[in-house]
């Protein structure tokens, strides 16, 4: 009986340091820090009327795999995080969508990074039905890995 106390305190514990690990992810606002490079790069595009302006159309941009995964972040965070009582509502799928319409993508890769948010929840809506330490725990990893990533994309690919 005192063991069940204990991990109900544990769990508790691991969720209130997730809730203070919250403010960090403001840094995800720091990727909305991005649109100038998409537009940046869509007005160099567009201003080249040579035969390889199509071919720099289609080339994803230099921070993509990033993306594709803070993408994914954000999906496993939508989910966990409600499961677990967070009671963000839409926070997380928020995020996605305001950095989507900050980078302003082709249609294909607001398609890529829509499909890759909805497989990270997907993915953990198939594992996890209820509230469990290693969920909390995924939580707090993606939480670190999604406010590092926030500052890293900014950082090595430009304003």
């Amino acid at each position: 009986m005192m063991a069940k106390i204990s991990r109900i305190a544990d769990i508790s514990n691991l969720h209130n340091r997730c809730r203070r690990l919250l403010p960090g992810i403001a840094l995800l606002a720091m990727v909305l820090m991005l649109q100038p490079l998409a537009a940046n790069a869509q007005k160099k595009s567009d201003s080249g009327a040579n035969d390889n302006s199509a071919a720099i159309k289609t080339l994803p941009p230099a921070y993509n795999d990033e993306m594709l995964r803070l993408a994914e972040i954000l999906g496993a965070l939508h989910y966990l995080r409600e499961l677990c009582g967070a009671n963000e509502k839409l926070l997380w799928r928020d995020q996605m969508a305001n950095i989507i319409d900050k980078e302003e993508p082709s249609s294909k890769r607001k398609a890529e990074l829509i499909g890759r948010f909805n497989r990270g929840f997907r993915t953990y809506q198939e594992i996890y039905r209820e509230c469990t330490p290693t969920a909390i725990e995924a939580v707090n990893l993606y939480l670190r890995q999604g406010t590092k990533l926030a500052g890293e994309i900014p950082g090595r690919f430009g304003r």
